[in-house]
């Protein structure tokens, strides 16, 4: 991921209301093995993408990306579209890595996913790579 400086990215009432729904959807959560917030890692996911010239849509996404799979399946991938629009609710939908309880084996799971990183959109690889760039520094710090 770069910094891209060419380009800024405007971001209006609608990454605003996405940061609110974020922080509601997951006010109970907190990160695996950690008493952090799960608001943290969202965020930090959403400044790499706006870090790496994302547009407001991408960043909406990223404070998203999990919304679906970890906090409401189809009825919160409807709530996504009808507050955010198509755009983000596509994104969210392709960074969805599994909405069934309980989840397939992590193994399978993942490869499945990686297998549909190859022809994702360019908006959803970023928003992916963002999210795993951010894993690896959790992990490489701990």
């Amino acid at each position: 991921m770069s910094l891209i400086l060419s380009q800024t990215t405007k971001l209006t009432e609608r990454f605003e209301r996405a940061l609110v729904y974020a922080t509601q959807l997951h006010s109970n959560q907190i990160r695996k093995g950690s008493r952090v917030p799960y608001i943290s890692h969202l965020l930090s996911v959403a400044a790499l993408v706006l870090e790496d010239g994302g547009d407001e849509d991408e960043a909406i996404a990223a404070l998203l990306h999990d919304a679906i799979e970890d906090r409401g399946g189809d009825k919160v991938r409807q709530e996504i579209q009808q507050k955010f629009g198509q755009e983000v609710v596509s994104i969210v939908n392709d960074c969805t890595d599994a909405e069934v309880i309980p989840k397939p084996p992590w193994q399978e799971r993942k490869q499945q996913y990686i297998e549909r990183m190859r022809d994702a959109s360019p908006k959803v690889r970023r928003v992916s790579m963002a999210d795993k760039l951010y894993q690896i520094r959790i992990i490489a710090h701990t």
